[in-house]
């Protein structure tokens, strides 16, 4: 995935040449520290800091005999710095590397999905006020329900992505923790000190307490969250899905000059995209899942959970980048119809207002069981033949009998919704003020 993947910037994190880079970071770090602490000299603290270096491809041959890729790393370092290698990696364990530098580099990738998805929050936010007053039919099992307008289905989206941004940003908090605390976490044989220190430098937090890892319910957070993310973009590519049926045809994907949308048929115009990123999302929620079976690990750790790592959790970020974006491409080149929104609105003749009729009935005196099977008696026949709602209101002696032709006349109006709508938005303005 990361060969094809557009963005370079995700992709160069999890590269090897950047995790072996992240590896020696954090190696150098420590060696750093133990060298201003006196138990490194400064001629072999030179010598390690300048002369050494890695090639990906010698690791990998190592690696090939000693069926270890940190033994491997520290071989091709040792081979490049000469005799004071024996002062790096002293008192560690390859947890202590592994997990700091994965923590460094979950850290990289979540900031720019952060960015991502800031990025798509003030996207809607903007999407949703040029779409306020746009009326559209609301629905509810696939069925028309009661008019609403495209600005609140996205203010919608954007409070949810809103969310998201609070969520993720307690994740990336979270996973930013490493350790440098030996074989089982007792320190036995390096000093608490370092271990604060190197964290420090390293822009992290030594983890209050652990055992040969950092625990994994950090890492499961952080991919349930993500698992959370794509659920919310499958959400939004989903009704696009819809609305840009042929039968709907409300809003469509961005058809591109010379774009083809089929093999066979030269008329077609898919939400390939929307597609796309509902088939990621779910790949990302089965991430989710390794990640939760990856906590309960035996004892003070095995290592069932690293191979599966390997894999999620450099492919979790970048799915989870590349649909962020994937989605604000769509969102900001979306095609909007009004036209076909309003001939939707007056698809059933009405009965879109069958609420503002009953509920008027019951302000007459009508008790509300009277009130609905007067006007469900009116709608059923709307459904069954090519009657008007208000034409068969206006013939009723049951709703004539509370209601005058005037009033009725007056309950079929979308300005109240708009009026209502007003008040939503300026809601969420004074919040966020």
């Amino acid at each position: 995935m990361i060969a094809r993947y557009t963005r370079p910037e995700m992709g160069q994190i999890w590269s090897d040449e950047n995790k072996y880079a992240t590896w020696w970071k954090v190696e150098l770090e420590v060696c750093r520290v133990q060298h201003q602490r006196g138990l490194i000299p400064d001629e072999a603290f030179r010598e390690i800091e300048s002369r050494a270096s890695f090639q990906v491809a010698r690791i990998l041959e190592v690696e090939q005999e000693v069926r270890h890729d940190v033994i491997a790393f520290l071989t091709n370092v040792s081979e490049n710095i000469g005799p004071t290698a024996r002062f790096v990696h002293k008192g560690l364990t390859s947890s202590d590397l592994l997990d700091t530098a994965l923590a460094l580099q979950l850290s990289e990738a979540g900031e720019l999905i952060l960015t991502d998805l800031k990025q798509l929050e003030n996207l809607l936010d903007a999407k949703s006020i040029e779409y306020k007053d746009c009326l559209m039919i609301g629905r509810t099992h696939g069925v028309h329900a009661e008019p609403i307008t495209l600005g609140l289905k996205l203010l919608n989206y954007r409070e949810e992505i809103a969310r998201h941004i609070r969520r993720f940003n307690l994740a990336l908090s979270d996973i930013k923790v490493g350790k440098i605390s030996g074989a089982v976490g007792t320190y036995q044989h390096i000093e608490p000190e370092v271990e604060e220190r190197v964290c420090r430098n390293l822009g992290l937090r030594p983890a209050p307490v652990s055992n040969q890892i950092i625990q994994r319910d950090r890492h499961a957070f952080f991919l349930t969250t993500l698992a959370l993310i794509g659920a919310t973009l499958e959400k939004i590519a989903t009704e696009i899905r819809h609305l840009q049926k042929t039968e709907v045809l409300e809003v469509e994907e961005f058809f591109a000059k010379g774009q083809k949308g089929s093999s066979a048929m030269p008329h077609k115009r898919n939400p390939v995209l929307s597609e796309r990123i509902c088939g990621l999302a779910r790949l990302l929620r089965g991430y989710s899942v390794t990640a939760l079976e990856n906590i309960s690990l035996w004892h003070e750790r095995d290592i069932s959970h690293s191979s599966n790592e390997r894999l999620i959790l450099p492919d979790a970020c970048i799915c989870a980048d590349f649909i962020l974006n994937e989605t604000i491409n769509v969102l900001t080149n979306l095609q909007v119809y009004p036209q076909n929104m309003r001939r939707n609105l007056e698809h059933t003749r009405g009965l879109i207002f069958s609420q503002e009729i009953m509920l008027a009935l019951v302000e007459k005196g009508a008790t509300r069981e009277e009130a609905y099977a007067i006007v469900q008696k009116n709608a059923m026949q709307v459904w069954q033949s090519d009657a008007d709602f208000r034409g068969l209101l206006l013939k009723d002696q049951d709703v004539l009998k509370w209601l005058t032709p005037a009033e009725i006349e007056q309950y079929f109006n979308y300005d109240k919704i708009l009026t209502r709508i007003d008040g939503i938005y300026e809601r969420i303005k004074q919040r966020k003020v």
